[in-house]
């Protein structure tokens, strides 16, 4: 018979490979944290026999586990069950996955009926692992919709953990100080960037706050859930709060916005631009026809040669002649042919001066081509013109004319050489009561 003595302890081969990693003196059954994980020892093993060993064979015991737990018209399997299940495998691959599983506990095998089972370990493994991969995080610039998922869960079953909030306060506190350290930079791009995943983190922020609310009025949560709680609360109220923040800073930013010239385009433009191209190197692709060709010279020669070009500029002040005299460019004379245009005008005007009877403006512009109508059209105006009709020559005579015309607002097609309508227009005699005296006015 072998006596044991009271104070002896007896320790596993696990135990004693788990204490070599602590100080001499302390046991690691005497730390909360490690009996909190040494009591999830089931499920950490489950992790350690998917996740153990390179990515390949974790991708391949991952992609069997989702493929039968997948099936809901059974819960067990036969070999030959999966074997057409996972026809696209080799079948040495899959034996050893199976028996990798089988050996871990996440598979069961049935000896009475020959089949496998999934375990119910294996099962909340899968469902943790499948959150995870579900979690999209290209919406969710902020990287919070996963954490708040986990903490939603467990508040809508009454088991949120202090834990869960823990992680939750830690994200927003890291955000918190990313925000500020982008602020601080001072770099519109990282302001930019910082603001779209702000407004993200916003959004996960409303949806949270209906959570939190709920945690800190539950009376069954203990008093370091209700203090994670409301820690959760103020950096949410923190990280709201940063809105002005940004905005000040690129208000500073776009005060201080170079820009080129007249072309509207600013620095952050050209940045933007360069951004966006794969390889910058391949901008200079032919801007240059000739290769640069370094010159060497010593300082003598450089005198040497500023001496001489600066001697000959004075020499060329000094001893250069006035340039020669040019004749001016005469000018056209008064007989061009819209002076002539002008007076043969001006005569007829001055014929239907002597008719009391009022005439159709198209009827005297007409028929000529189009570039006399216009120029005969654009002398109307003047017809009595006060102060043309101060001025000598032909416009003067014209603006002096007892003549009025007025327009209507609507066309009339006309006959007449690339003129398809005018509009409708009259021309009469001044009343004699408001005839121009020719002598007050020459």
């Amino acid at each position: 018979m072998q006596n044991f003595s009271d104070d002896v302890h007896t320790q596993s081969a696990d135990d004693f490979a788990l204490q070599t990693f602590f100080k001499t003196g302390i046991s690691p059954d005497d730390i909360s944290a490690v009996y909190s994980l040494k009591r999830a020892q089931p499920v950490l093993q489950a992790f350690t026999a998917i996740f153990h060993g390179g990515f390949n064979g974790v991708l391949l015991r991952l992609l069997v586990l989702r493929e039968l737990a997948s099936d809901t018209a059974t819960t067990a399997f036969s070999r030959a069950d999966i074997n057409a299940r996972l026809g696209y495998l080799d079948p040495d691959a899959l034996e050893t996955v199976l028996t990798r599983l089988r050996s871990t506990g996440l598979i069961s095998w049935d000896n009475s009926q020959s089949v496998y089972r999934i375990t119910p370990n294996a099962r909340n493994v899968l469902a943790a692992t499948e959150s995870l991969l579900g979690t999209d995080e290209n919406a969710d610039a902020a990287e919070m919709s996963f954490v708040l998922t986990q903490v939603a869960g467990a508040q809508a079953v009454g088991g949120v953990s202090v834990e869960q909030l823990h992680h939750l306060l830690g994200r927003l506190l890291e955000l918190t100080e990313e925000f500020s350290d982008a602020i601080a930079s001072g770099s519109e791009f990282q302001l930019r960037s910082a603001q779209q995943k702000w407004h993200s983190a916003c959004d996960w922020v409303e949806k949270g706050s209906q959570i939190i609310h709920a945690i800190t009025h539950d009376e069954r949560a203990d008093a370091a859930t209700h203090k994670a709680a409301q820690a959760i609360g103020r950096a949410q109220s923190h990280l709201l709060n940063m809105q002005g923040m940004f905005s000040r800073a690129l208000n500073q930013i776009e005060r201080q916005r170079v820009h080129l010239g007249q072309s509207g385009l600013s620095t952050t433009d050209i940045k933007t631009w360069l951004l966006q191209k794969d390889d910058l190197a391949s901008l200079a692709d032919d801007a240059l026809s000739h290769p640069v060709t370094p010159l060497f010279i010593t300082p003598s020669e450089m005198i040497d040669v500023a001496e001489s070009e600066l001697l000959s500029h004075r020499v060329s002040a000094v001893s250069g002649a006035l340039p020669a005299g040019e004749n001016a460019v005469a000018l056209a004379g008064d007989d061009s042919d819209a002076l002539h245009e002008l007076d043969h005008w001006l005569g007829m005007l001055q014929g239907l001066s002597q008719n009391e009877q009022p005439q159709l403006v198209a009827d005297l512009l007409t028929p000529v081509n189009f570039a006399v109508a216009s120029y005969r059209a654009s002398m109307l105006p003047l017809i009595g013109d006060p102060n043309e009709s101060a001025l000598q020559g032909a416009t003067g005579t014209l603006a002096r004319l007892p003549l009025q015309w007025q327009i209507q607002d609507k066309m009339k097609k006309v006959q007449a050489q690339d003129i398809a309508a005018m509009s409708v227009a009259t021309i009469a005699r001044l009343p004699s009561e408001t005839t121009p005296n020719s002598d007050s006015t020459s």
